[in-house]
């Protein structure tokens, strides 16, 4: 019995190391949307701590309303008082840092009738542009079965808003939590809703310019023009919930 525990364990220690799928049994893979489980975990940075609005401010401003709120690991804006089509003390809320080819990561969920937006390559530049959206692109956050916009082409959760509709319809309804990814790289747009690729587009070219000069951002000269820029979460007068924010830069 003495000699027979040392062979066994040789025996196994020689079956292991010839067997390539028990050796890499826990690297990780890709997912769908093209990042990797945890062997870049190190890559991915966190916008938000899920205690404090460190790190996000008012566009053209230097700190947060105090309409954003965090609870139970959310970032959420508290409606309580409306003004016009935002909110008191809310206004849309910019990172701190600009960003050019990235991958960013969060969850949302919307009130019901509910309305907001994921914007990014804002150029911060309030005396020239009164909102985000004068320069950042767009992807909608939407209540799909209670407002408005969900009737309009283009409007609905997970679209390029008013550039391209989402192929596919991976939204959760009302109150339910989404997970939702943008990726630009170089030149290329992409964005997933549930795991689903939702839109994919070039930027900058013809067409990209061509999509812009049949939206309602025509006449905003700068809109689409930017490289580099920050990421917004937008009031638009509505509940919405937002955690998990991470972003890597690619």
């Amino acid at each position: 019995m003495k000699n027979k525990l040392p062979l066994a364990a040789f025996a196994a220690l020689v079956i292991s190391s010839c067997n390539p799928s028990a050796k890499n049994s826990n690297t990780n893979t890709m997912t769908d949307s093209g990042a990797t489980n945890k062997s870049d975990s190190a890559d991915w940075v966190s916008l938000f701590d899920g205690k404090t609005t460190t790190g996000w401010h008012n566009y053209g401003k230097t700190t947060i309303g105090e309409a954003w709120k965090v609870a139970d690991g959310a970032l959420y804006l508290d409606t309580a008082k409306k003004e016009g089509w935002q909110t008191g003390g809310g206004g849309d809320i910019v990172t701190e840092k600009e960003y050019e080819n990235f991958h960013l990561k969060l969850e949302w969920k919307i009130a019901a009738n509910g309305n907001s937006g994921i914007i990014f390559f804002i150029h911060e530049d309030s005396t020239k542009n009164k909102y985000v959206w004068n320069t950042g692109p767009e992807m909608q956050v939407l209540d799909n079965n209670g407002h408005p916009d969900a009737k309009i082409v283009k409007h609905r959760a997970g679209d390029l808003y008013d550039l391209i509709s989402s192929s596919k319809e991976t939204v959760k309804p009302a109150g339910e939590w989404n997970e939702a990814e943008i990726v630009v790289n170089n030149n290329q747009l992409n964005f997933f809703l549930n795991g689903t690729n939702v839109v994919s587009t070039s930027l900058w070219d013809d067409s990209w310019k061509k999509l812009i000069a049949g939206s309602k951002f025509k006449d905003m000269k700068e809109f689409g023009t930017y490289k580099k820029g920050k990421i917004a979460l937008q009031d638009h007068g509505d509940m919405v919930w937002y955690r998990n924010i991470r972003i890597k830069e690619l």
